[in-house]
């Protein structure tokens, strides 16, 4: 008994606060189903000097001030290399490269004057830290942020770099992973399109590493992705090697933040009818250039239907800039962005709110009924565990795959008819796609599926013999040996 009350888990995120978060609810649910099997769960912080990291800061207090089996520990700060002109996507891997030397001093000093540490949990974007590890002899595990789907292409890479002559950016057809409905070739992840790129490669290194760990842990549950985790499982994403043992322990979500009465948003949505608000929100990065907000304010205008919309400041007005929609939002003036008497027109029926809404309680909310997301992972789990039928518009990273799964796979969403290839939706699509979503005989089977998804999960994490619960208990018995 005195080993497992001075043993930890050590969990790593990207600097990403969805990353983060996502992390910490799997400390929180090992906790609290498993509360006398490990003293502490620790977490280690990195400090991305490309990323807005307000939120995070605010999460860590709150999350330190609640649970106290969780701590954070502050990894000094890398800074970037001059000039340095990497994207996004490489600079995530990159900024947790060079921290290499400070996980290691951490990972030392914790098993040597603290805990023994059973296992250490990293996302994809922490990959070069299963060096370390490795070197430590620490078990190692990966945590996918993303779903079971997009895990079985991304185990699939390898195999596909070696199938696919050209890069996919080229490709212009179909393409066909295990478990999964055929992607288009301009649907994969940004960072694998050109194989010639240093995303890609970083992204194929991720990927043999992957297949080579202790574990993989998923946000997920069995029967929301039935076919891409029985592909997973037997075997058919690494088909040259053996598949590490995965664990759906999902569906994770954040916590409730705010409750009624200390929210605009929330005292607003009592005051409105049963599922009649459409609900527009696009992560905690995504925003739209001021042409787009307008046309996004047209089609809610004229589709005559409520609607709760997180609206963030537009990017610069810089053509060369490539990230356009993932930039930190700042302070503004909506009124000046939107078209004009918008806000007078709507008054009533529709809400803007600058920046963030408590998302989890606003889906669990009575009056929404639809869900306009930008496909993130966390986001579509909100929306299928809130029982409220969505509409795919992705932005970044892996949200094109995740808007055919919503759509194909699942079934509880809609796409959007894009315009050109800068993903510009006009306002008429929105009009069209709110209507279908909020009163047709299709947007009603979508809802009466998603609600049949929403009972699953909570068997699923709630349920002794729930798929989630029995496969965090064969977890948590792994890492006690």
């Amino acid at each position: 008994m005195e080993e497992i009350k001075s043993s930890c888990i050590i969990l790593y995120p990207s600097p990403g606060v969805g990353h983060l978060v996502s992390l910490v609810e799997l400390g929180k649910l090992i906790m609290c189903h498993h509360p006398n099997s490990f003293s502490q769960i620790i977490v280690l912080i990195t400090t991305a000097p490309h990323l807005d990291t307000s939120a995070t800061a605010a999460y860590i207090s709150r999350v330190s001030a609640t649970t106290s089996s969780i701590t954070f520990h502050h990894l000094p700060t890398t800074p970037l290399p001059p000039n340095c002109k990497s994207s996004v996507d490489a600079l995530n891997y990159e900024v947790q490269s060079f921290n290499n030397s400070n996980v290691l001093q951490a990972l030392q000093t914790i098993s040597s004057t603290q805990y023994k540490i059973k296992a250490f949990i990293i996302d994809f974007f922490c990959n070069a830290a299963s060096e370390v590890s490795s070197v430590l002899n620490i078990p190692t595990y990966y945590f996918i942020v993303s779903a079971a789907s997009s895990l079985s292409a991304f185990l699939y890479l390898p195999t596909m770099h070696q199938k696919i002559a050209t890069s996919f950016k080229d490709l212009n057809a179909f393409v066909q992973y295990p478990g999964i409905p055929p992607i288009f070739s301009s649907d994969v992840p940004k960072p694998v399109l050109d194989r010639n790129s240093v995303e890609y490669e970083y992204c194929m290194e991720a990927a043999i590493k992957m297949a080579k760990s202790d574990g993989i842990i998923i946000n997920t549950f069995h029967s929301l992705e039935p076919r891409a985790i029985t592909a997973i499982s037997e075997g058919l994403c690494i088909p040259h090697a053996l598949t590490p043992p995965i664990y759906c322990i999902g569906p994770l979500l954040s916590e409730k933040q705010m409750n009624s009465e200390d929210n605009e948003c929330l005292l607003w949505l009592n005051s409105q009818p049963s599922k009649s608000v459409i609900f527009l929100c696009f992560g905690s990065l995504g925003v739209f250039e001021e042409e787009q907000l307008k046309e996004i304010a047209e089609g809610l205008e004229n589709s005559g239907h409520r609607f709760l919309w997180v609206v963030r400041s537009p990017p610069p007005r810089d053509d060369n800039y490539e990230n356009k929609n993932i930039i930190a939002p700042h302070e503004f003036d909506p009124s000046t962005v939107l078209p004009q008497g918008f806000l007078e027109r709507t008054r009533g029926r529709g809400l803007v709110v600058k920046t963030w809404v408590p998302q989890v309680a606003v889906l669990s909310h009575g009056s929404v009924g639809g869900f306009v997301t930008h496909c993130g992972w966390n986001s579509i789990l909100e929306g299928v565990c809130a029982g409220i039928p969505m509409i795919g518009w992705p932005l970044y990273a892996e949200q094109r795959m995740n808007r055919v799964f919503l759509v194909e796979e699942l079934k509880v969403g809609l796409g959007l008819d894009e315009s050109d290839d800068r993903s510009f939706v006009r306002g008429a699509e929105i009009e069209k796609r709110v209507r279908e979503l909020m009163h047709s005989d299709n947007g009603e089977r979508m809802r009466h599926r998603v609600a049949e998804l929403r009972d699953a999960a909570k068997v699923a994490i709630t349920d002794e013999d729930g798929s989630s619960r029995v496969a965090l208990t064969k977890l948590i018995t792994k890492w006690k040996m």
